[in-house]
């Protein structure tokens, strides 16, 4: 946890940061009142509201016991950009960019740090890789849409990037995907049910 609030802080010291007071039942209300709700990977894009708070106002939400999350100022973030071309690859797609459009209208400001959860998924990956010195990341496609975000984390936090392979996902008969957050079965379950291996290779791999 130290390692994650250490590359908080340098996104904290470079003005990156600010308080969200918005629980999701409050995010939801502002997108359904919304014409131009757009979604993301992690949900509702969230419409920027505590970003427009005065530091009196965050003050009396902290004085209150208010409970936050961190999130990434979008804006402030692509302007330490600039004009500079944040780009990565893809062993299947090729080499790909974190436009300002994708990095702003597709992914907004997200959370990076809660209150009760130090850390995000976002922000967790990009610093594991780092300190762990990854030259590959290889992870199902459903997460291609993350790729941006993370190569942005990383020229802010002044890490190298890997070499990144998003592989096909495998989904059942009803077109879910298989995955133990789904409760689907997994190989050996499938072995100790008797199911022919090559069966299984024609029916998921070829």
């Amino acid at each position: 946890m130290s390692d994650y609030r250490a590359a908080l802080n340098i996104l904290e010291n470079k003005g990156l940061l600010y308080p969200c007071f918005c629980s999701r039942k409050d995010i939801r209300r502002q997108i359904s009142d919304s014409s131009q709700a757009v979604h993301n990977l992690d949900g509702p894009l969230y419409p920027g509201t505590c970003r427009r708070l005065t530091t009196t106002q965050r003050r009396l939400y902290f004085d209150a016991g208010r409970r936050y999350a961190l999130r990434l100022d979008m804006a402030k973030a692509l302007e330490i950009v600039a004009n500079r071309a944040l780009t990565w690859t893809d062993l299947a797609a090729g080499e790909q960019i974190a436009t300002p459009k994708i990095l702003r209208q597709t992914l907004g400001d997200v959370v990076l740090s809660r209150k009760e959860v130090a850390t995000s998924y976002h922000l967790s990956v990009v610093v594991d890789d780092h300190l762990q010195k990854i030259s590959h990341v290889i992870r199902g496609r459903d997460l291609f849409q993350a790729s941006p975000l993370h190569r942005l984390l990383q020229f802010l936090l002044g890490y190298a990037t890997p070499v990144y392979l998003h592989h096909d996902l495998l989904y059942d008969d009803t077109g879910h995907k298989l995955a133990k957050s789904n409760h689907s079965p997994a190989l050996r379950e499938l072995r100790a049910a008797g199911r022919d291996p090559a069966e299984l290779l024609r029916r998921y791999f070829l």
